[in-house]
């Protein structure tokens, strides 16, 4: 367990870091061109993902911080009962903690999440996203894959 809250630590470090520098570098200023397919600007997400109620008021800070709460306790309670053999539940796991910790440290500190990464394709843009978002989607992966079976070694039955 102590390798897997490592990982959710070196997430937390990473997207608070990122965010830090986004905040310092981009405040008031237009997309950051880093490559044809990619900008840096600076969005602050009152909502969930994809700015799902971003326009809401003010309740959904408190209500996706409460879930958020809620859901780090129930993953650290799976981190504690998972087998040690079961290193891709448990780094799933892992990243999905870091991610929704550095967001609920967001939403508690500045009352919204800072988003920073512009992913797109000649006019179409992907929601803007930070580091938590890209380790809660990459944990989520591994749980399905996980769930489906993909990527184990097959057992040999005598």
């Amino acid at each position: 367990m102590r390798m897997m809250l490592g990982i959710s630590a070196i997430v937390i470090a990473l997207d608070q870091l990122t965010k830090w520098v986004a905040l310092k570098y981009l405040l008031g200023k237009a997309a950051v061109v880093v490559a044809p397919f990619l900008n840096f600007v600076l969005v602050f997400n009152r909502g969930a993902a994809f700015g799902f109620l971003n326009d809401a008021g003010d309740w959904q800070n408190l209500f996706f911080a409460v879930v958020a709460f809620i859901a780090c306790a129930i993953i650290i309670y799976m981190l504690t009962r998972l087998e040690s053999r079961n290193t891709k539940v448990g780094i799933g796991l892992a990243l999905i903690l870091g991610g929704a910790i550095g967001n609920v440290i967001d939403r508690l500190v500045h009352g919204y999440v800072i988003d920073f990464i512009d992913v797109f394709y000649g006019s179409w843009h992907w929601p803007a996203f930070n580091i938590a978002d890209s380790a809660i989607s990459i944990g989520a992966v591994l749980l399905i894959l996980d769930a489906l079976g993909i990527g184990m070694r097959k057992r040999h039955v005598a």
